[in-house]
């Protein structure tokens, strides 16, 4: 089979298009044919060498495809079967072994491409919107990079709760996103200054969910009231340096958090609810995910280069079969 292959940390180029041998299911894992692959901002952490993977691998840890084969032990699942991922590494490939407990059932409406890039983006706006603040009903909250992938999930999933967003986006194009998604307000990052924000809200911002990172950091942490969260989850301009604790005290007694998904889906059970919450509401229409771009599997390093020049709106995709 071919799949791509980093042989050394550096920039999209690393990404090589390689033959390798084709895996087989062990002890209860699924041997998966994915239809679409979905790329994420943490693929490129690990592909330049931000967080730690040993060279040569197979980046990708997301994806969804038909099951083709099963290991011993695997009972919930069969040939046939429509399956999602968000963590089974090696996913940018033409086979794929998942384990059996990471995967979750498709349902027979959702588009391939949805299916790909739904779990990571769509749980973890569930998670940042569920799980990290104190933000209640006609709060006002804050959310980076509101045409994104996630950004698109956590605004529609804030208004749900009854939020009032002010959203951030880099071009007119994706300032109409950002609206049509439920943002109230949509500043471009020079407009998102933290006086701006809390001219605009009497005060600040009850909560801001950031994952553009350095960036950002300083105009997020002026944007926020009195005891207001900070919630960073990323670092698409990069790593926040270090900073003085005292800065949260000085700015009124202020909360961050630096969560990540696999802390919020760390059994069985969490998976699924918190999937089958994003998975049911995406098919039903309550919620709407945009894949702004799907490229070869060859061309996956293209598909990084959008990424991170942020030349794309909504999650991208690959294709493995062209």
């Amino acid at each position: 089979m071919h799949a791509i292959v980093v042989f050394k940390h550096g920039g999209p180029e690393v990404l090589e298009y390689s033959e390798v041998k084709d895996p087989e299911p062990g002890i209860g894992e699924l041997l998966v044919r994915p239809l679409r692959i979905g790329v994420n901002y943490i693929d490129t952490y690990y592909r330049e060498g931000i967080y730690s993977r040993e060279t040569p691998y197979i980046p990708g840890d997301e994806g969804a495809g038909v099951v083709v084969g099963v290991g011993t032990g695997v009972s919930e699942f069969a040939p046939g079967d429509r399956v999602a991922w968000s963590s089974a590494p090696s996913s940018y490939a033409q086979y794929v072994c998942v384990p059996a407990a990471r995967a979750v059932p498709v349902p027979d409406s959702l588009p391939d491409e949805i299916a790909a890039s739904a779990l990571f983006q769509g749980m973890t706006a569930h998670y940042l919107v569920n799980d990290t603040h104190r933000a209640k009903e006609g709060d006002f909250v804050l959310v980076h990079a509101g045409a994104g992938g996630v950004g698109q999930l956590l605004i529609q999933m804030c208004v749900q709760q009854g939020l009032r967003v002010i959203a951030t986006a880099s071009t007119p194009e994706k300032v109409a996103i950002a609206k049509s998604r439920g943002a109230e307000i949509v500043l471009s990052y020079e407009e998102a200054t933290g006086t701006t924000i809390r001219r605009l809200t009497d005060g600040g911002v009850e909560t801001v969910f950031d994952g553009v990172g350095a960036a950002t950091f300083d105009s997020s942490l002026d944007s926020l009231r009195v005891r207001g969260t900070f919630v960073l989850y990323g670092a698409a301009s990069g790593p926040v340096p270090p900073f003085d604790l005292q800065r949260l005290n000085s700015g009124g007694a202020l909360s961050i958090t630096r969560p990540s998904l696999a802390y919020f889906v760390r059994n069985r059970e969490e998976l699924l609810e918190r999937s089958g919450a994003v998975l049911s509401a995406l098919e039903s229409g309550d919620l709407e995910l945009e894949v702004g771009a799907t490229f070869p599997l060859s061309q996956a390093a293209e598909a990084h280069r959008a990424l991170e020049g942020r030349k794309t709106q909504g999650s991208i995709v690959l294709d493995p079969l062209s």
